[in-house]
């Protein structure tokens, strides 16, 4: 079937929703907008959906949540003689009615749903689904994708973001569910009578803030801290602030971005890890002479941070707060003799090797797996499994997500919060920054810079000029970038690496990843997202000239982006 033929279908129904009858309108007669939304479905994937809002099939609306969600209802109901899931939602547009369409679809076929009643957090949605024993969790949110984004993710009943097999045995069904005659479906008054659909009790709530709060590592760290925060328009404000009161600490909220507002008003990507995200933070910073700017992402499971030293706001990276977590735990559990036995620490392959080598020195075993957090919390399961969870110190990604503890499956941006603030209490009744600890951490292992960019691939050509590039890169392998030989070799999507001619094998499961490690300490990772329409170009700089650092990333990018035209 043509995406046109597709197209007059939709045509011919009747849409419930005047947005979508009214966008469907305004593109009658051009082709190139008909094909933007109609030459694909969005996939379910490990990520479950994501795309931008919309009419058609490659764009999120009722329709398209409706049919994913008839397709997770047909994969628990074929494995399970009884079904219950959880539902949260964040601030975006229409998370609010795409989570209780879900809930409404999900009800339809006899599957019990506990929804939240307000907007929450992805670490609460996956606490929920392990303490409620729920067979699934669903979340609406894009994450930190701009405000034309929204998305569907989908959780497992270990609390963990599916698996490969099941996101693909759900992605089957959905292939053959007609989305307008082939969707089961209920209003939410209807579920709610029949007491399919309920509201999960505040009580879980406060569950998951007590948990977080016992997690902290050293309990007795206290200062005159004053942090100013920032949900950005998200569904972090209410719990972040719970945990931060409960420290004891000063904090004051950024007033434009408190409330939840899917138009994200004051930025253009709501996303922690951009320096423009955090600049209102800032400017309040300076104003109130606060010592930290803490902001979370949108639905809550990631968290940066600007840093006051000597005068100046400093953000760390994803990368240097992660090792400034290791650092932190592993320096307190020593002076305070709870470090466990054999402890485990867990970071995706594109994250900081900085962390490695902060683990051997406090003689911790570093895990290193793909990216992609459920990745980290399966290392967290198989702990627990062998009932030794005290093992685990730490997980995260370069992406600013973090976890401690085995409380959720997924990143934790309350936590992450937390971790942050405490360690920024530990260093000032030292008289130190966290500044001044990542730099103690310098001098002991030497300087490590890691950056990251991103190359956007947007519309019906972008995917297959993202999969051309990636095949080209295969087939042509780089001899040297930007003057810099390749000494080691590693393509993740075949399992190999080699290292001056002796090929071995990498042991993770495959994966679309390209590494070039180059001489001089240089390591080059390229990889598609699996979230957005982007190839990520990850860069591992290690050098005592700090000086030479911008110098040498600005030539490996620009040699890398030669080969990602």
């Amino acid at each position: 079937m043509s995406y046109m033929d597709t197209y007059h279908i939709w045509e011919s129904v009747k849409m419930e929703d005047p947005a979508l009858a009214a966008e469907l309108e305004s593109i009658k007669g051009n082709d190139k907008e008909i094909m933007e939304r109609f030459y694909k479905s969005l996939e379910f994937g490990t990520a479950g959906l994501r795309g931008v809002l919309g009419v058609g099939t490659n764009r999120m609306n009722i329709y398209t949540v409706r049919q994913a969600t008839q397709a997770m209802s047909d994969y628990l109901n074929n494995a399970n003689e009884s079904n219950t899931v959880a539902i949260a939602y964040d601030s975006r547009i229409n998370s609010e009615l795409f989570a209780k369409e879900t809930a409404c679809v999900f009800a339809a076929n006899g599957i019990k749903v506990r929804i939240f009643s307000e907007l929450m957090p992805v670490p609460v949605l996956s606490y929920a689904v392990r303490e409620l024993k729920c067979e699934a969790g669903i979340v609406i949110t894009a994450s930190h994708n701009p405000a034309k984004y929204n998305g569907y993710k989908a959780y497992g009943p270990d609390g963990c973001q599916l698996n490969p097999d099941a996101a693909a045995q759900v992605l089957e069904y959905a292939k053959t569910t007609d989305m307008f005659n082939g969707v089961k479906y209920v209003s939410f008054d209807e579920g709610m009578a029949s007491g399919l659909i309920e509201y999960i009790p505040e009580s879980l709530v406060q569950a998951f803030l007590d948990r977080v709060y016992s997690l902290r590592v050293n309990k007795d760290a206290h200062s005159d801290l004053h942090v100013v925060y920032s949900p950005l328009n998200g569904s972090g404000n209410r719990c972040v602030r719970s945990i931060l009161d409960r420290m004891g600490v000063k904090t004051t909220v950024v007033p434009e971005q408190e409330k939840p507002d899917g138009n994200f008003p004051t930025c253009t990507y709501p996303n922690p890890e951009e320096k423009a995200t955090l600049e209102l933070g800032i400017k309040l910073c300076k104003e109130l002479e606060a010592d930290l700017v803490l902001a979370t992402d949108p639905d809550c499971d990631r968290v940066g941070c600007a840093v006051k030293h000597n005068g100046e706001y400093i953000l760390p990276t994803g990368n240097e707060a992660g090792v400034l977590m290791l650092d932190y735990i592993c320096r307190c559990k020593k002076e305070l003799g709870t470090f466990p036995v054999n402890p485990v620490a867990v970071k995706s392959i594109v994250s900081s090797p900085l962390a490695d080598e902060v683990a051997k020195y406090y003689g911790v075993e570093m895990i290193n797996v793909l990216t992609g957090f459920k990745y980290i919390c399966e290392q967290v399961t198989i702990l627990a499994d062998k009932g030794q969870p005290e093992r685990f110190l730490l997980g995260f990604e370069e992406s600013y997500g973090y976890m401690t503890g085995d409380h959720v499956r997924d990143k934790d941006g309350v936590n992450g919060a937390m971790m942050i603030v405490e360690m920024a209490q530990y260093y000032k009744q030292k008289g130190m920054t966290l500044i001044d600890a990542l730099e103690e951490i310098f001098s002991r292992h030497g300087i490590y810079n890691a950056q990251v960019k991103g190359y956007n691939f947007e519309g019906a050509d972008g995917m297959e000029k993202m999969k051309n590039i990636m095949a080209s890169l295969r087939q042509n392998p780089l001899s040297e970038v930007a003057g810099y030989k390749v000494v080691g070799y590693a393509d993740y999507q075949t399992g190999k690496r080699t290292v001056n001619g002796v090929e071995s094998e990498i042991g993770l499961p495959l994966s679309n990843i390209l590494e070039y490690n180059l001489e001089n300490n240089l390591k080059v990772i390229v990889r598609p997202s699996g979230t957005e329409p982007k190839i990520k170009v990850y860069l591992t700089i290690v050098t005592n000239d700090q000086e030479q650092m911008p110098v040498i990333a600005d030539k490996l990018f620009a040699a890398v982006e030669e080969h990602l035209k």
